[in-house]
C-alpha cells in the first residue's frame, strides 16, 4: 500500500466512523425533542433554550478557544513522539482547562441575578443559574480532556465516549422530565454534563503520560500559545454569532417570526446531513493537518486529498437529499416546513465550494497564524451578511439560498488565493474534474426536482443519484482500493459470526 492510498484510506475511515457517530447523535436529537416536547411543553423548551443560550455564549468567551486551538498543540508534540514535550502540552492543556472552567463559573455566578432578568425579565432563575455555573467547569475540563484524544488521534475511543455519552444523557434527562416536569430541567442539565465529563476523563486516562514537574508560572508560557490563536478563534466565533443573531433580527423584523423559524429548519436539515463531512474534518483532518504543518509538502498533499475525498463523499449525499428534501422535512418538523424545501436545496449547490473552503481554511489554523486566520474570516464574513441581508430582503428565503451559493464561491475563492500565495497550496487539474462533475450531478438534481413534474422528477433525479454514487466509487477505488477495505469488513463480520 501507497502513503497516498494510506491517507485516503484513513480520510475514509474518520468520515466513516463519525459519519456514523453523527448519525447516532442525530437520531438521538430526533428522540430528546420529541421528549421533550412531550414532557415539558412548550414552555419548558423556551425554558431549556433560555437557559442554554446565555451558558453557551459565557463558555465560548471564558473558554478563549483552548479546547480547540490546543488540538494543535497535542497534534504536533504527538507528532515528535518526544514524550516530555507531550507531557508539557497535556499538562498544560488540563491545568488551562481548570482555569478557563472556573473563570466561566465565577462569571456566570457573579452574573446570575442579572441573567435572570436578562433573559426572563425577572429574578426567578438566579439560583438555576447559580447551580448550573458548575456545568461551565465541568464542560472546560471535559472539552480539554477531548482535545487529548483528539491530538493523540483516540478516534475509536472520542467515537465511543460521544456515543455513550448521548445515550446516557438521554436516559437520564427523560425520567427527570418526566417526574419533576420543568423543575427537573437544571438536575438533568448537571447530570447529563457530569456523565460527559467522566467519560471523557476515563478515555484520556489511557493516554500515557509521561510525569514531569511544571510549575504554575510555566504553566502560564507554555499554554500562551494555546490562549492567543484560541482568542482568535473565539472572535471568529463572535462575529459569526453576531452575523447570525443581525440576520434572524431582520428575517423577523421583515417577514416574522415565522420566516425565522423557516430559516433555521432549511439550514438546520442541511447543516444535520453535512455535519458527517464537517465533523470528520474537525475530528481527524486538523490534529492530521497541525501534526505535519511543518513540511509544506505533505500540508499540500493532505488539503488536495481531504478535499477530493469530502466532494466525493458529499456529491451521492447531496443528491440524494434533494429528492427526498419534501420527505426529511416531514419527518423531522411537519408539512408546514414545507415552504423551505426550494431554500434548502439552493443551500445544497453551494456546499462543495464550502467543503473545499474549510479544507484549505484548516491551513491557517494548523500553522497557527491565528491573526490571518481571523482576517481571511473577518471579510468574508462582512460580504456574507451584506449578501445575506440584500438576498432576503429582494428574495425572501431564496434569496438566502442565491446568497449562500455567492458567499461560498466568494470565501473559496479568496481563501485558495491566500493559501496558495502564502503556503503555495493548489488543485491539480484531477481534482477540478473530480469537483465539476460532482457539482454537475448536483445542479442536475436541483434541476430535475425543480423543474420536472410527477414521476419524471424523480426518474431523473435517482438517475443522478445512482450515477454520482458511480462515480465517486470508481475515483474512491483508483484513490485506496475499496475492494481491500470492504473485504476486510466482511472478513471481519464472517469472524465475529
Amino acid at each position: 500500500m501507497t502513503e497516498t492510498q494510506s491517507s485516503y484510506r484513513q480520510i475514509f475511515k474518520a468520515t466513516s466512523l463519525f459519519g456514523g457517530v453523527q448519525v447516532f447523535n442525530i437520531l438521538i436529537g430526533i428522540v430528546r425533542v420529541k421528549f421533550v416536547a412531550v414532557l415539558l411543553g412548550t414552555a419548558g423548551v423556551g425554558i431549556l433554550g433560555l437557559l442554554n443560550a446565555p451558558l453557551n455564549l459565557i463558555l465560548s468567551i471564558t473558554g478563549l478557544g483552548i479546547a480547540f486551538s490546543a488540538i494543535r498543540d497535542v497534534s504536533e508534540a504527538h507528532g515528535t513522539d518526544d514524550q516530555k514535550r507531550i507531557a508539557i502540552v497535556i499538562k498544560t492543556l488540563r491545568r488551562w482547562s481548570w482555569f478557563t472552567g472556573l473563570l466561566g463559573a465565577v462569571v456566570t455566578v457573579s452574573l446570575a441575578p442579572l441573567l435572570s432578568q436578562w433573559t426572563f425579565g425577572n429574578h426567578k432563575y438566579t439560583w438555576a443559574f447559580v447551580w448550573l455555573s458548575v456545568t461551565l467547569l465541568l464542560q472546560a475540563i471535559s472539552k480539554g480532556q477531548s482535545a487529548i484524544l483528539q491530538g493523540t488521534r483516540r478516534l475509536k475511543d472520542m467515537a465511543k465516549a460521544g456515543v455513550i455519552g448521548s445515550a446516557l444523557g438521554l436516559f437520564i434527562s427523560i425520567p427527570l422530565y418526566y417526574w419533576y416536569g420543568v423543575k427537573g430541567i437544571v438536575p438533568a442539565i448537571l447530570i447529563t454534563t457530569a456523565t460527559g465529563l467522566l467519560l471523557s476523563w476515563h478515555f484520556s486516562r489511557r493516554v500515557v503520560v509521561e510525569k514531569i514537574e511544571l510549575t504554575f508560572k510555566e504553566t502560564f508560557t507554555s499554554g500562551l500559545g494555546m490562549a492567543k490563536l484560541g482568542i482568535f478563534m473565539t472572535i471568529v466565533g463572535f462575529l459569526t454569532t453576531f452575523s447570525a443573531y443581525i440576520l434572524n433580527a431582520f428575517i423577523s423584523n421583515r417577514g416574522g417570526v415565522d420566516q425565522v423559524g423557516l430559516y433555521n429548519a432549511g439550514w438546520g436539515v442541511v447543516g444535520q446531513y453535512t455535519g458527517i463531512i464537517f465533523s470528520a474534518m474537525a475530528t481527524d483532518y486538523y490534529p492530521r493537518l497541525s501534526a505535519i504543518n511543518n513540511d509544506i509538502e505533505k500540508v499540500k498533499e493532505l488539503v488536495r486529498q481531504q478535499a477530493e475525498t469530502a466532494v466525493l463523499i458529499m456529491t451521492p449525499l447531496l443528491t440524494l437529499l434533494v429528492i427526498t428534501m419534501p420527505f426529511v422535512i416531514r419527518i423531522l418538523y411537519t408539512p408546514a416546513f414545507l415552504p423551505v424545501i426550494m431554500f434548502a436545496n439552493l443551500t445544497i449547490l453551494g456546499m462543495p465550494f464550502m467543503a473545499v473552503t474549510w479544507a484549505m481554511g484548516y491551513t491557517f489554523l494548523a500553522k497557527g497564524h491565528g491573526s490571518l486566520f481571523l482576517t481571511i474570516e473577518f471579510i468574508p464574513s462582512i460580504v456574507a451578511l451584506i449578501n445575506n441581508l440584500a438576498g432576503y430582503y429582494f428574495w425572501g428565503l431564496n434569496g438566502l439560498g442565491y446568497s449562500f451559493i455567492l458567499n461560498y464561491i466568494i470565501g473559496y475563492t479568496i481563501t485558495y488565493m491566500i493559501v496558495k500565495s502564502r503556503y503555495k497550496v493548489s488543485f491539480p487539474i484531477s481534482f477540478y474534474k473530480v469537483f465539476i462533475t460532482s457539482l454537475a450531478f448536483c445542479l442536475f438534481s436541483f434541476i430535475s426536482v425543480t423543474l420536472l413534474t410527477s414521476y419524471y422528477k424523480y426518474i431523473a433525479s435517482i438517475t443522478s443519484f445512482c450515477l454520482a454514487s458511480i462515480f465517486a466509487i470508481v475515483v474512491l477505488n483508483k484513490r485506496m482500493d475499496i475492494k481491500i477495505i470492504i473485504n476486510k469488513i466482511v472478513t471481519k463480520l464472517k469472524g465475529d459470526a
